[in-house]
């Protein structure tokens, strides 16, 4: 059987990265690049999509293998720059939350309020934890969460709105795609990591990024990755469960860049901006733990009942309510206001963060978006 010239390239690809532990070679940038490509338009069997994937990830990937496959989906990916002058892009776990309630859907509208424009992507559900997204609980309180890149963009350049959901079906749909095909491997591969950094949205002068990591070798990566695509800055959050949001009972940390500079670690205490609370993040009701161990790629609608509650609270939060929805904003806003120069450190940027709230204009930005 005669196979295209598609598929012959990828199979030499496979013959590089798929020959065992000790065998197995590194794909060049250009290569890399081709390999994404020809899986993001459909040129080659998803078996051999998969194979070269989990290879990637098996031998672990290179610098250059990174960059390739991310300068694949840059050129997928739809584009616009926005008036404002500088924005904030959030990019929480894609995979959701199964261990406490998410509240960093309303961390934009935060930000938009204190005067940086700031749009949160993500998609509905993906694995392997298919948990709560922000899609979940923007869709769940009446948010359009299929807007076009140029509708989120407009949104964020409204001076009574400033802030947005977008989502990866309509940044970059080849991409998205791939869904089903990431559910049957399982395993997080490469596309887990560049799909954090894209950035579909830029400022008019400056982009910013903020988003989270678990294990201590994504830092660099991140910061490496994000400098590539062009964000001036960003923040890197030692999170829960891989989030923005640190915990709000123990110390933690943060990576991050200012102005394209180098990374540096800055050390992150709740108690020095009066958070005092006992868990870690918003503590899931009990009643509602059964739910979210049966969620799965055909079965999302399990989470309704703790979308609702963490939607529930995260309104209440904007509305001023204390607690550790309350909390969780306060110290999301506070480490990117900080951390972008707009106020004087992490005390201040809490004490705007909690000002702008009780006078209510963060709940008005909110509705009006």
């Amino acid at each position: 059987m005669a196979f295209s010239k598609e598929r012959l390239r990828m199979r030499s690809y496979l013959q590089l990265v798929a020959t065992g532990p000790e065998l197995s070679k590194s794909l060049d940038m250009a290569q890399a690049e081709d390999a994404l490509s020809l899986i993001l338009e459909g040129k080659v069997d998803e078996i051999q999509s998969a194979i070269l994937l989990i290879a990637l990830r098996m031998k672990r990937e290179t610098d250059d293998e990174n960059i390739g496959a991310l300068n694949a989906l840059q050129k997928k990916l739809r584009t616009v720059t926005t008036k404002s002058r500088q924005i904030l892009s959030i990019s929480d776990p894609f995979n959701g939350y199964l261990r406490g309630l998410p509240i960093t859907a309303f961390l934009p509208a935060v930000l938009a309020a204190c005067g940086l424009p700031t749009y949160i992507h993500g998609v509905h559900s993906m694995g392997p934890k298919y948990g709560i997204t922000a899609h979940m609980i923007l869709k769940s309180v009446g948010k359009k969460v299929d807007l076009s890149v140029n509708e989120a963009a407009q949104r964020l350049d409204q001076q009574d709105v400033g802030w947005s959901y977008l989502d990866q079906k309509e940044m970059i749909p080849e991409l998205h795609d791939l869904v089903g095909l990431r559910d049957t491997m399982v395993k997080r591969t490469c596309l887990s990591t560049l799909e954090v950094v894209l950035k579909p949205i830029s400022g008019a002068q400056h982009s910013h990024l903020m988003t989270g990591f678990v294990h201590k070798a994504y830092p660099p990566v991140y910061c490496q990755l994000a400098k590539q695509v062009g964000y001036d800055s960003a923040i890197i959050v030692r999170g829960v469960e891989g989030g923005c949001i640190p915990s709000l009972s123990q110390v933690s940390r943060y990576f991050g860049y200012a102005d394209g500079g180098e990374l540096k670690l800055y050390k992150l205490a709740p108690q020095r901006i009066d958070i005092q609370q006992k868990s870690r993040m918003v503590p899931i009701p009990e009643g509602y733990l059964d739910c979210m161990g049966q969620t799965s790629y055909q079965n999302t609608e399990v989470l309704k009942p703790a979308i609702e509650q963490a939607a529930e609270l995260g309104l209440g939060a904007l509305a001023n309510v204390s607690g550790s929805a309350l909390d969780s904003l306060v110290y999301g806003a506070a480490i990117s206001l900080s951390h972008l120069g707009l106020c004087r450190g992490l005390e201040e940027g809490a004490t705007f963060a909690r000002t702008t709230i009780a006078s209510g204009k963060a709940l008005e930005v909110f509705n009006a978006g």
